[in-house]
């Protein structure tokens, strides 16, 4: 990426529970009009599989303008430069994950066990970070904020809980520290373009270790 992103909101007292989390200013979006609600998604679309597809580093505001099928000064208007774009895309992907995991469809969401969904979660996340490797390694935290920064927060709080529930007499907040390292985008960096590591292996693994943890048997 040829320039960092922006910082994210200053980390806020810790919550009880995971609840949906706004990343981006609260006024960067004032009740947009249907068509222009339908026009951002479409851009953010258009953004999110140009990243998958190139890299965060190759993402311009022309590509994503004529992959969306709209002028380039729409893609400027509604995100102002590149930094906009790349931080409103990583704003848009974290709503709709942290949305899968606390409303959406079993097993991620609610309705599975808690070991099955602690499985799904890590599977999905493994799967997410893969794809916007280069997006989310350009939002990392810096060491001050790592553990500390809102999007974490939500994630970390949904891992304790589940795992509350799925080994009750376990130290629910350092393992969910400890399961949470798993889920790193440096590490799947590392573990990926500089070991090689396929996905499957690495979903294989998270499933292996949320077994391990809880003492079941992993799917075959």
């Amino acid at each position: 990426m040829s320039s960092p992103l922006p910082p994210f909101p200053k980390p806020q007292e810790p919550v009880a529970a995971p609840q949906l989390l706004e990343l981006g200013a609260r006024d960067d979006e004032p009740c947009l009009r249907a068509d222009a609600a339908r026009n951002r998604a479409r851009l953010l679309e258009a953004a999110a599989r140009l990243v998958k597809e190139q890299g965060a580093a190759n993402l311009t505001m022309e590509a994503v303008a004529a992959a969306a099928s709209v002028g380039k000064g729409t893609v400027f208007r509604r995100f102002g430069d590149r930094n906009g774009l790349l931080t409103a895309l990583l704003d848009h992907s974290e709503k709709q994950f942290q949305a899968a995991f606390l409303s959406g469809p079993a097993p991620l969401g609610p309705g599975a066990g808690p070991v099955e969904r602690l499985g799904a979660f890590g599977v999905e996340m493994v799967r997410r970070m893969h794809d916007e490797l280069d997006l989310q390694l350009a939002a990392e935290p810096n060491a001050e904020r790592r553990f500390s920064s809102p999007a974490r927060r939500v994630l970390y709080s949904h891992v304790v809980l589940l795992l509350r529930q799925a080994v009750p007499n376990a130290d629910s907040e350092l393992l969910a520290q400890t399961l949470m390292g798993y889920l790193n985008p440096v590490l799947i960096h590392h573990l990926t373009r500089q070991c090689g590591m396929t996905l499957e292996r690495l979903e294989s693994g998270w499933l292996d270790l949320v077994a391990r943890v809880a003492c079941t048997e992993p799917p075959r």
